[in-house]
This record gives C-alpha cells, structure tokens and sequence, in this order.
C-alpha cells in the first residue's frame, strides 16, 4: 500500500485533470434567478413508483437497502450518507459507504442485529468503541462491489465498525477512504471512547478493518475532506454554524496516520472574517481573495474549541461546511465546498479554494491560494442547503439538497448556471453521497432516511 501511494500522488493530478477539462469555460458575472427546466438534461418525468424523477432517457435501480443481509452476514446499517468510488476488480466498480448511526440508535440500525447477536462474530479489538459491556458504537462504513456493464451488486461487506455519526469524508489518491465523525462526544457521553475523529478505509481490503482513529487531523464536528494530490494535503469542513476550514499537511504525503500539521484559513488582510453573510452580501460573488493559513495548537482539545481559538487567530467562520471536492481547472486544482445555511437566506453557498502553485511550504505566503463565492442565490427554489457534492466527468458540479423534503440533485455549469437532475418524490429525506463510477456510466446516490443506494444511469453525454 505505501509504494502505491507514491506512485498515486506523482501521477493523480495529471489523470485528475483529464475528468474536468469543462471546468476551463469562463464564468458567468450573475446568478441566475430562477432554473429553467429544459436547461441541463431536460424536463424531470415522474415515476410511476413515486421514487425519484429523471430526465427522459435516464432510470434508476435501488439495489441497497438497509436491513438487508450483507455477503459477509452482518446487515447493511441504516443512514447511509456520503460514499466515493474506486476501480474494482474486472472493470468493476468499488463503493465505500458511510452509515451516520447516531448514539442512542436502536440496535437494529447497526450492522449487528436488533439483538446484536452477531457481535459474536466480530474480533472486538477491530472495533474502534466495543461498549466494553454497553452496545458499541453503530456507526462505520460498508464497502459494495458494483458491476457496472451488468448494473447489478456483486457483493458487499462490512468494512468499518465501531464508530460514530459517519456523515461524509472524501477519497484518497492512494485507494481510500477518510470517514468522518460528525460529533465530538466524551465517554462520559454513554461510550467508551471519545469521538470526533476521522479514519482511513482501504476500498479494495477484504473484510472488516482495524478501526484507528486520524488524531492530528485535529477532533471536531467533521463533515468531509478532499485531498490535493500533488501535495497529499487533506482540506476539512467542520459542519456546524460557526465552523472553520481547515488543511492537515501530513508528515508524509499518503501516509496520514503518521501524524503533520492542522491549520485553519484566513483571508489575507481580513482577519477573523465571517463569510456567512448572514446579514447581506459582505462577500461579493465571483471575487478571488488571497488566504493565508493559519497553524492550530491542541487539536485534540477535549473542549471542542478549536474553531474558536482558530476565529480569534484570525481563521475565516464559515456556516456550516459540508461537502467538499477536489477537481482541476485550467491545469490548476480547485477545491468546492459546500455550506449548507449560507446566505443571508440561509440556502447555501458554494465556495472554492484555489490552492496555491506552492501549497503547503514557505514559498506560498508570496505566492498564496485563494477563496471565491461561487453561488449563493439566496432563493430555495434554486439551491436548498447544499450538502454533499462531487465533480461530473463532463466538469459540472453535482450537488445533493438537504432542505425541507422535496430535495433535489443539481448541476451546476462551470458558468454558474444550475439546473435540476433528479427530485425525490416522497418527500422523506436527503440525497446524499452522490458519486460517479469510474467509466462515468453510472451515478450513484443516497437516500438516507430510506437507507436505499441507488444506480443511475442514462445519456450522460446529452446536457444541452
């Protein structure tokens, strides 16, 4: 796995840029203010069986479910939420998946059983909280081989146990996923350990791995990461109101367990900038603003305060960051980000980081990354609390609505233009985890209070 890291961190960012040459268009100057139905794909069609509308041409294949019993015998856990794709054996195609099981979840959300006998099956030292006597943790992760040419499951297995509130996370140049616990919780809390910590999935590993918590990439409410491969630097979101972004700069590159260094952004000559624009537009749209980083001391703080400490040093607040993805543009790495409740509507923002030709060493301070708003229409017609988000192979912006139950998937133009993909028809909950097969053939999409992983496919090639 280390020699593979290598090779993947002096060769992704080449292959990387290949998917996201439609990134090159020029932006537009406004936002629109309403979306036009035949723009993207075309009109969303109803389903007869009141699940998801498409586009004409496209279909959908739930083939997921939670409760259902898994290859290796335990239950697929409910909540799914964020996921990424790898390639898989014979073409096929490799899905991590997050289960944010919350403490206090009845058992039978776990992976093992409403009476959770099939924790005698389990090497408890696997799991990162066993109870020790109390229910474990239920949170963690599944990983699901998918044949794409047949568009059928080929087996799924239970991959990480033992955690909590796995909301997100993102994958990694090297053939992983970082999960990411979204609480910052204290055994005192009812568990045995404490909790707020990111951990590493290797998608092709067989069976359920050893559970090791990411400690110095810092303990806080964690939403999602994405890597920058030419450095392996990791950005972070923090998914609450008042949160920072941050960067870790491993020690060395691909191998994060290894320890390095939590920072926080600022934007240069606005220090402790609040970019929610929650009482109007202090920050403008489409307007590049130079960051600086900032360095994080205690990042293990039991207090949950290290995006205080990080605002009074000069870190930019940000409301509410979620999902985040890494894409290129121009030959130069862009980082999107989501923040559900930005704005002064409180819809949504997204953002993008455009890292420095020099990220993470000495020389960037003269030659320094930079922010922009990219959207924030301020209406929920148009965006409703953006949430996870990847890039399409054809360069847009694919983004999952967490609103008021008649959420929606978007695209978003490299001009800014968006338009509707796909809306859930019964009004039960979020999409989440929206990530595409490495041939592009297939979308693949979470509905999470249903716990349904669904396939999408269709003429992929035909936004107008």
């Amino acid at each position: 796995m280390t020699i593979s890291r290598r090779r993947f961190l002096e060769s992704s960012a080449a292959a990387i840029s290949l998917g996201f040459t439609g990134l090159g268009c020029s932006r537009a100057d406004t936002v629109a203010t309403a979306v036009d139905p035949d723009f993207g794909f075309g009109p969303l069609l109803d389903d007869p069986d009141g699940i998801v509308a498409l586009p004409e041409g496209f279909s959908y294949r739930i083939f997921s479910t939670a409760g259902e019993t898994m290859t290796d015998g335990f239950i697929v856990p409910r909540w799914h939420d964020g996921m990424a794709t790898f390639p898989g054996p014979d073409g096929m195609t490799l899905l991590v998946r997050n289960h944010e099981v919350p403490p206090g979840a009845d058992p039978a959300a776990g992976a093992f059983g409403a009476d959770l006998a099939l924790l005698d099956r389990v090497d408890r030292d696997l799991l990162y909280d066993p109870g020790d006597g109390r229910p474990p943790a239920l949170g963690g992760t599944t990983t699901l081989l998918y044949d794409t040419a047949n568009q059928q499951l080929v087996s799924h297995h239970l991959s990480l146990a033992g955690t909590l509130v796995n909301c997100a996370g993102g994958p990694t140049p090297w053939g992983s996923w970082i999960t990411c616990e979204e609480i910052v919780s204290s055994p005192e809390a009812g568990f045995t350990r404490e909790h707020g910590y990111n951990f590493e999935v290797v998608a092709g590993a067989p069976g359920l791995q050893r559970a090791e918590p990411l400690r110095e990439m810092g303990r806080f409410i964690h939403e999602a990461v994405a890597v920058h491969p030419a450095s392996g630097i990791v950005y972070q979101t923090e998914d609450i109101a008042d949160g920072l972004l941050y960067r870790f700069i491993p020690n060395v590159p691909g191998r994060l367990a290894e320890g390095g260094r939590l920072q926080a952004l600022a934007v240069v000559e606005q220090p402790s900038l609040d970019t929610r624009n929650w009482e109007g537009q202090d920050v403008p749209l489409r307007t590049r603003m130079p960051v600086r980083w900032v360095d994080l001391e205690d990042v293990r703080s039991p207090d949950d305060d290290l995006r205080y400490r990080g605002f009074e040093a000069g870190a930019a607040r940000f409301a509410r960051g979620e999902g985040i993805f890494y894409g290129e543009r121009d030959g130069a790495g862009e980082v999107y980000i989501a923040c559900t409740n930005g704005g002064s509507a409180r819809k949504g923002q997204i953002w993008t980081y455009r890292p420095s030709l020099f990220e993470g060493t000495d020389e960037e301070v003269s030659n320094p990354g930079s922010l922009e708003l990219f959207v924030e229409p301020n209406d929920g017609t148009i965006i409703e609390n953006a949430d996870n988000l990847c890039v399409a192979p054809w360069g847009d912006i694919i983004v999952c609505e967490d609103g008021t139950g008649d959420d929606y998937l978007l695209g978003i133009t490299p001009q800014g233009e968006i338009y509707k993909l796909a809306r859930d028809l019964n009004g039960t909950g979020e999409f989440a985890g929206c990530c595409f097969s490495p041939d592009g053939s297939t979308l693949f999409v979470n509905k999470q209070d249903e716990g349904w992983t669904l396939a999408i496919t269709g003429p992929w090639g035909g936004r107008t």
